[in-house]
């Protein structure tokens, strides 16, 4: 692996996360992998840094500043995008968790994960693209008929094709429960949509040759139950003979404070502005059943919230290696022990406080990289392991822990490169240098596939109560063995996690003993966050395991943002835990009027 430093990511840090600590070697053992060697997911991570730092990092900028607009109704976008998509799928990187016979590479989910965190570190607008089309493409690979599965994946899977994934409309936000867009089925099978369509990334473009909308509509009844899934192209015809532009029509696009480089649309479905045949409506071909669409469509989502995790851990990292370089170079002030005001003025760095920043931002950094790689990492078990209770076991921790690996990064990476500006001083506020934009990308995060509220409502409602509570129990298993391991060797910090886990479920089990959701749910926020910092606690001692015995930098740096960790940002939890034990309903039953 190029192990040269590297202000995008740090290689050594990633290569010790995925083989000294994940020890994803191993999963060469899985007959899915079995072709696979270090050697190969090397190979991988290599290419895709190139073409992270050749292709992605050079317009990153460019792009953020020439966002996405409109000439003459059609979305101009910055060349160099397209030159970049154009290299990654020339690489053939798109479809390489695919099977071997749509042409991918059987590449482990955690491989492609670790390696697309280059590109989003690089260009977090250009990485979305590609990200979205692998996670549509793998939806329709999974769920759609046999005939639609050959129209569309493998030119999707080639990089011809993109694809979005259509959720939300004006007004309706994620209570997906209440959307309007209607689907009608034809006598010749197919369907006729009419709707509009809000906060589509990659909505409309001229950066490949079609458009796979996959799109939530109604086909039955109200609520939930009565959604489908329809794929809705923008162009309809085979690959390479598309003679008829479908009536999805762009109504307009949304400018974002950050992830400019992703244009983001609103769309409209069946307007007549591109009318097809005689009738009226775009044209869709449902996947699967009808009413099962959101249902198919939470495999994207999930897919999508590992990648919204991933980059913000990746942006967190790009941010705090800017920061750290700055820190080591920009001379200011004395050291506090300075008496002769003659005396040279030293490196920020060597402040406490600048000190305190850095770590902080290093543990926000890293725990985020350590939480998406391992959750990743357990998506392979649950998808390819042969023992049939170690798949069910991974699945359930997967479930578990996927509303913390996409919110815990988005809070906090956030921060981190809140950190990284306020360690830039006043150079951190001008576009001179890049930790501006990183925070204004990362700040998205935190809304994108679902906000933190919506997460914690999913952690505390659903997921800790899975199978009566099943995969909690494997978490806190898991976490406690760590401690247990770790107190063995005499740490200090390991009474430190297991009081506050053995905490955590009195928490959770008094939350629900009277079944009420209302007082259970009224600070879930509160317990997402607890739940997150333990988890990411967890994961940073189980690293410094994985150095034992080892007294080089990189082992030391490990041990000291670890203790940081658990001496300066874990106490907060106590708190957390405090008001979650109080059984405190003050914003479930506050007079709203007063606020």
């Amino acid at each position: 692996m190029n192990r040269t430093e590297s202000k995008i990511l740090d290689p050594n840090d990633l290569e010790f996360v995925l083989y000294d600590w994940l020890k994803v070697d191993e999963l060469t053992s899985l007959p899915r992998y079995a072709e696979h060697s270090r050697e190969t997911f090397d190979e991988v991570i290599d290419l895709t840094r190139r073409i992270a730092e050749e292709y992605f990092q050079p317009h990153s900028r460019t792009s953020d500043l020439d966002e996405p607009h409109l000439v003459d109704g059609a979305v101009r976008i910055v060349e160099d995008v397209k030159t970049a998509l154009d290299a990654f799928a020339g690489a053939g990187l798109i479809s390489a968790t695919m099977d071997e016979q749509v042409g991918g590479f059987q590449l482990p989910h955690v491989v492609y994960r670790a390696a697309s965190m280059w590109l989003q570190a690089a260009n977090i607008g250009t990485s979305a693209y590609p990200l979205l089309t692998t996670a549509a493409a793998n939806l329709i690979r999974a769920y759609a008929d046999p005939e639609l599965v050959e129209r569309y994946l493998p030119p999707m899977a080639d990089g011809r094709w993109f694809g979005t994934m259509n959720l939300s409309e004006p007004g309706v936000g994620s209570s997906l429960g209440d959307l309007d867009t209607v689907a009608q089925r034809q006598e010749d099978g197919t369907y006729r949509l009419r709707g509009e369509k809000m906060w589509i990334s990659g909505g409309d473009h001229e950066l490949s040759e079609n458009i796979v909308h996959l799109v939530l509509a109604r086909t039955g009844g109200a609520g939930t139950r009565g959604l489908s899934l329809l794929i809705v192209p923008k162009w309809l015809g085979e690959p390479g003979a598309l003679t008829q532009r479908n009536d999805v029509s762009l109504v307009g696009l949304n400018h974002k404070m950050g992830f400019r480089g992703t244009v983001n649309t609103a769309l409209s479905y069946g307007s007549g502005a591109y009318p097809v045949g005689d009738g009226s409506g775009a044209v869709g071909y449902l996947i699967g059943e009808e009413g099962h669409g959101l249902a198919y469509m939470f495999h994207m989502m999930n897919e999508a919230r590992l990648a919204v995790g991933a980059s913000a851990a990746a942006l967190a990292v790009t941010g705090y290696l800017h920061a750290r370089e700055y820190a080591r170079g920009r001379v200011q002030g004395r050291d506090l022990a300075a008496k002769d005001p003659s005396l040279p003025p030293v490196p920020i760095i060597r402040h406490p406080d600048v000190r305190r920043m850095l770590l902080e931002s290093k543990a926000y950094a890293e725990g985020s990289v350590a939480l998406v790689l391992y959750t990743t990492r357990l998506l392979d078990l649950a998808q390819t392991s042969a023992d049939s209770s170690a798949r069910a076991n991974a699945d359930l921790l997967v479930d578990v822990l996927t509303p913390i690996a996409k919110s815990w990064p988005s809070q906090w990476g956030v921060e981190a490169d809140d950190l990284a500006i306020q360690i830039h001083g006043g150079s951190g506020y001008v576009r001179d240098f890049p930790v501006e934009q990183f925070y204004r990308d990362n700040r998205l995060n935190d809304i994108h596939e679902g906000t933190h509220g919506i997460h914690a409502l999913d952690l505390l409602g659903r997921k800790v109560r899975l199978a009566d509570g099943a995969g909690l129990a494997l978490l806190v298993d898991a976490m406690t063995d760590t401690a247990r391991r770790a107190d063995a060797l005499g740490s200090d910090l390991a009474p430190l996690l297991a009081v506050r886990v053995a905490r955590l479920v009195d928490v959770t089990r008094a939350l629900w003993a009277d079944g009420d959701p209302v007082s259970a749910l009224a600070n879930a926020s509160e317990y997402l966050d607890a739940a997150g910092d333990l988890v990411v606690a967890w994961l940073l001692l189980d690293q410094v395991l994985a150095v034992q015995g080892r007294t080089d930098q990189f082992a030391e740096g490990k041990r000291l943002t670890t203790r940081f960790f658990f001496l300066h940002v874990l106490p907060r939890v106590d708190a957390q835990l405090d008001l979650l034990a109080s059984g405190d309903r003050m914003l479930a039953d506050l007079d709203e009027s007063l606020i």
